[in-house]
């Protein structure tokens, strides 16, 4: 069935691959012998997946189109990644054969041995990521000079966290000034900032792009989902949305779609964007309390049942029809919990392996974005002139005083000032409302407020 399509918009075969690649190439206005330049921004577990993807999907089309990844240089791997990273390429027949045809396998016995240290941009070019090096990707063109790597892009991923977009994106715009054309940009990026001043509201990947690189918000898209990097990358069933205007999200939808990972558009840029973020912030708590009641299904419940009532109660701040959110809210929160990076940290500080002041960027897994998004959400919603009605004790509150989870992760994760195990007095407070109560005022009162996300 070469270049049959099907009924969910996926393309199975070569030549409906190399039209879609066409179809791209002549809405970015390329002409025959002039490539197409993507470049990944950050090399993380979803980044280099990314890459990895378009890398094995249109990589072959060599004369059409360039795939690369920037990630910064020097990034020395410790002798202890390095003996496994020798353990995983021996246990893949295929990846030896193919770093030994590519005269790489000595480097990983003298790693192994100690004689040798690897670089983090090095082994990307074998394919292995830092941040996963389980799953053996695909080899990859890694740039570690940021202008070489963007001063021409067509397409600008960005794999970084949120932490880190700001300042990398103020430094990409001094090398666009000469730019005719706008690059178009996909944030992968889930996380937001709380700005204060004038006025409570959250800022997002997006905009951070938008306002530090000069960007019009039309160039700039979201793609995000329900989804664990390494088991896309292992084909593993998945699906997506990518968020933005309908000139370009619906044809690099079709562009990113694959017969495993179907990519759906959706014109709500900033809402997904905010939700990505929102569900890690939960997802650290879980971890907390799996670990803390030895896996009980029962107390994991009722965590879920109070984080998800939290949820949606901020999600009838943040927009006009929350319904609309309600099933990706759920699945993304549901395959965090299950497999996430920040449902892992939150176990691993209940179990005492790791500790606050480690920080949040942790080896082998990255940046746990939840630590950031748990301090924003929190002193966001503290603001009094968000204030809503309490509705038993009929005093204006600040939202944050009805969402006991995030209050308590708050003072565990950011002002330090409760043991880890607290979190569980949060579930086991006798004067907690029943979560449906919660869900119940949400939808009975008019809470909306607009200027949460930027919105007259």
């Amino acid at each position: 069935m070469v270049g049959s399509v099907h009924v969910n918009g996926s393309v199975n075969g070569a030549n409906g691959t190399e039209e879609r690649l066409d179809e791209l190439r002549r809405l970015l206005g390329k002409s025959d012998g002039d490539l197409l330049k993507i470049v990944s921004i950050g090399a993380g577990a979803w980044g280099s997946v990314f890459a990895a993807l378009l890398q094995d999907a249109y990589g072959h089309f060599r004369e059409k189109v360039q795939i690369r990844v920037w990630r910064r240089p020097g990034r020395a791997v410790d002798r202890s990644t390095a003996e496994h990273l020798f353990d995983v390429i021996n246990s893949r027949e295929d990846v030896l054969r193919r770093l030994i045809r590519r005269c790489a396998y000595l480097k990983y016995v003298e790693a192994r041995l100690g004689d040798r240290t690897l670089y983090a941009d090095e082994i990307l070019r074998d394919g292995f990521c830092l941040n996963m090096v389980d799953t053996p990707l695909c080899p990859l063109k890694v740039v570690t000079n940021l202008q070489e790597a963007v001063w021409d892009a067509d397409i600008v991923v960005n794999g970084l966290p949120s932490t880190e977009t700001r300042e990398v994106f103020e430094e990409l715009s001094k090398y666009w000034k000469e730019r005719i054309s706008v690059p178009v940009i996909i944030s992968l990026a889930k996380g937001i900032e709380a700005s204060l001043d004038p006025i409570p509201r959250i800022i997002t990947p997006t905009q951070m792009i938008s306002s530090a690189a000069g960007v019009p918000t039309e160039n700039i898209l979201y793609l995000g989902g329900p989804n664990i990097a390494s088991e896309i990358y292992n084909k593993e069933y998945a699906n997506a949305r990518i968020c933005g205007s309908t000139k370009w999200r619906k044809p690099l939808a079709k562009f990113l779609r694959q017969p495993h990972f179907i990519v759906w558009d959706n014109s709500d840029l900033v809402t997904h964007e905010v939700m990505g973020g929102l569900k890690n912030v939960y997802a650290i708590g879980a971890g907390m309390v799996a670990a803390l009641t030895n896996e009980s299904a029962t107390s994991k419940s009722v965590y879920f049942a109070h984080c998800t009532s939290e949820m949606i109660f901020i999600t009838h701040l943040l927009t006009e029809q929350p319904e609309k959110l309600a099933g990706p809210l759920l699945a993304d929160t549901y395959v965090t919990l299950l497999k996430g990076r920040n449902a892992w940290y939150g176990q691993m500080l209940a179990k005492g392996e790791l500790r606050l002041d480690m920080g949040d960027s942790i080896k082998g897994k990255g940046m746990i974005q939840g630590i950031s998004a748990v301090g924003a959400f929190f002193e966001l919603l503290s603001q009094p002139s968000l204030s809503v009605l309490h509705p038993e004790e009929n005093k204006q509150v600040a939202p944050a005083e009805l969402c006991p989870i995030l209050k308590r992760l708050y003072r565990i994760l950011i002002k330090r000032e409760l043991p880890v195990r607290d979190i569980l007095q949060a579930l086991r407070d006798e004067t907690m409302n029943d979560p449906r109560e919660r869900i119940e005022m949400a939808q009975s009162h008019a809470f909306y407020r607009p200027s949460l996300l930027g919105k007259p």
